[in-house]
């Protein structure tokens, strides 16, 4: 897909990972519509590119406004080639302190919103009979970190969601890829974080340590966005792009230390598990 007539549509595009993505594309020559909650964030992005460029106000968790900024791509650029879910936020505190209703907003923004977002764009994409879908989620969407509960949750939810909807459109030819970042110098590690306005002090020396770490470390990441955002174009335009994108040395090493723990634990129960099936019965794959 490394043509100049490509069109991307972007959430998020006003900072972070969805700028420095919006930045790259333009830079590449292709057609972008950028997206944010304020449109005038996106001015800059837009500057003396106004045939390239379109900036479009979109709060992403209202489903009005994802359907109206996919019918203005399409009235610009006349097709969809490419989304990027960037859009989303993080959260600081012990699950105990979070609110049903702060949990269901961290799932708001990160899942449902989300993923409605890339059902908004299929209906082109199946038109079309091609496209791709990049929706940035974390390591920890794969590996859990004390004190961000809610987050890890709602990109566990949203890896299982996307990997599914790989499966499922890979036979129309729409391709879909996770980005698992680790720490990029994005802003993601500041105030924009959900904090939840209960707090226990029977979690202070518990997750204290992991909340002191990311503020302090805030604007001292050791990825850089610009990097991650070439690399993210790369894999795009590649034909063997892959279903899971890892970003940063810190994420390939939380990975790997994740999925050590989740074998030995899982194989000292093995032959337990292994034991539960009737006398006799035959194993058979899900799906035939």
């Amino acid at each position: 897909m490394n043509t100049p007539n490509t069109v991307w549509l972007i959430t998020g595009a006003s900072s972070g990972f969805g700028k420095a993505l919006a930045e790259a594309v333009i830079a590449a020559g292709h057609r972008v519509a950028v997206t944010a909650r304020r449109q005038d964030r996106l001015q800059a992005l837009a500057q003396g590119r106004e045939a390239q460029v379109l900036p479009l106000a979109l709060d992403i968790t209202d489903a009005a406004a994802r359907e109206r900024a996919v019918a203005d791509t399409l009235a610009r650029f006349g097709r969809i080639d490419v989304l990027a879910n960037v859009a989303g936020s993080g959260s600081l505190g012990a699950v105990e302190e979070f609110t049903e209703a702060e949990l269901r907003a961290q799932f708001e923004l990160n899942f449902f919103a989300t993923t409605q977002m890339s059902c908004a764009v299929l209906p082109q994409m199946r038109q079309q009979g091609s496209g791709h879908i990049v929706t940035v989620t974390s390591v920890a969407g794969l590996a859990p970190i004390t004190g961000c509960g809610p987050y890890c949750a709602s990109k566990f939810a949203l890896e299982a969601w996307t990997e599914t909807l790989a499966m499922e459109v890979a036979p129309l030819d729409i391709r879909v890829t996770l980005v698992e970042p680790g720490s990029f110098r994005t802003g993601f590690a500041g105030d924009v974080n959900v904090r939840p306005a209960r707090r226990l002090d029977t979690y202070r020396d518990i997750v204290g340590p992991v909340e002191r770490f990311l503020e302090q470390s805030a604007g001292h990441e050791i990825g850089d966005p610009a990097k991650a955002a070439g690399v993210i174009l790369e894999a795009v335009n590649s034909s063997a792009a892959p279903v899971r994108l890892m970003l940063g040395a810190d994420a390939y090493a939380l990975w790997d230390q994740a999925i050590e723990r989740r074998i030995q634990d899982i194989d000292a129960w093995r032959e337990r598990g292994l034991a539960t099936a009737f006398d006799g019965v035959e194993l058979k794959p899900i799906g035939g």
